[in-house]
């Protein structure tokens, strides 16, 4: 079959590492399904993986992404749900120290066929087209949990995402405009503020910039860069709720007075779980959400598409179609 894997894997050129080839098919095993994708997307975690994080050495070649949907082995659209917990596990996949993703320990979503546990699957809204569907499983899963299950704030409040552009970034703004919130973003460049405020955003400021009002919540991916402004910009009480750390997890300032004095949250998140990406699927279609799509190409095309993210060229997420 086709796919997208990595051969190799290189810090400073990730492209270098990337094939697009044939792999073996997966074959079927008990208490898991084969899924025929119909469309897969590309996330950051998957440049991370050619550049060796998240990614032994010793498991290459592997076929990359996390972000899939297509037909299973009983007929249905589906889409794939990407955490895989351990042998035995229950309950909150999100919990279990021995999760992984697709494409960590298991091949993913990259490629014409993939092998899923069959709990592993959700259905696909007959309603909402394979790019969209697509789309869910990684950046807006993690972004729903972040305001839906993690933030605690109240459709009304305003919530400040950092860093727009980013795909949990945007898909953060487009879920809490949907959901009645006020969303603020702050973007270091003009393009990618301008397309913020077309998807949603109330406001978008600068990196750093005083804000007019305090905010209710802070949703952080990009870590030391922002951790002091994501701090400074909250009301008293309010929380941070950080899935991510782009520019580096140890901030200049930690801020520690501020966060016990102010009495603020800080709350880790990461993905979500199985029943959260069926909550997704169905707030979608009945929001009438379109997910911001940079660019949709074939699969055989696929290193265009790492391309244009690792040169940070992407607004929204990357698609690739398949059969």
């Amino acid at each position: 079959m086709l796919a997208a894997y990595a051969a190799a894997q290189s810090a400073s050129d990730p492209l270098s590492g990337l094939v697009v080839g044939e792999r073996p098919e997966p074959q079927a095993r008990p208490g898991w399904t084969v899924v025929r994708l119909r469309a897969a997307a590309l996330n950051h975690h998957d440049v991370w993986s050619l550049r060796g994080v998240g990614l032994p050495a010793d498991r290459l070649p592997m076929v990359l992404g996390c972000d899939g949907a297509g037909v299973d082995e009983a007929g249905n659209e589906v889409i794939v749900h990407a955490v895989v917990p351990s042998d035995g596990w229950r309950g909150d996949e999100t919990l279990d120290p021995r999760r992984t993703l697709l494409s960590e320990l298991h091949d993913g979503t990259l490629a014409e066929q993939v092998a899923v546990p069959s709990t592993n699957v959700v259905p696909k809204p007959e309603s909402m087209s394979w790019e969209t569907a697509a789309c869910l499983s990684t950046a807006w899963l993690t972004a729903y949990r972040m305001l839906f299950t993690n933030s605690g704030v109240q459709p009304g409040g305003t919530v400040l995402v950092q860093g727009a552009g980013g795909g949990v970034a945007t898909a953060l703004i487009q879920l809490g405009a949907a959901a009645g919130y006020r969303m603020w973003a702050t973007s270091r460049d003009e393009a990618k503020g301008a397309r913020a405020l077309e998807i949603g955003a109330d406001r978008v400021f600068g990196p750093g910039e005083r804000l007019p009002d305090r905010v209710d919540a802070v949703m952080e991916t990009v870590g030391a860069a922002t951790w002091s402004h994501s701090v400074n910009s909250l009301r008293p009480g309010g929380t941070i709720v950080i899935s991510g750390a782009t520019s580096g997890d140890a901030p200049a300032k930690a801020e520690l007075t501020k966060i016990f004095f102010k009495q603020l949250r800080v709350v880790g998140s990461t993905m979500g779980t199985q029943q959260e990406l069926a909550q997704l699927a169905r707030l979608v279609v009945q929001a009438g959400i379109e997910p911001v799509i940079d660019s949709v190409r074939p699969l055989a095309e696929a290193r265009d598409g790492f391309a244009r993210m690792v040169d940070g060229d992407v607004f929204g997420k990357v698609v690739f179609t398949v059969g």
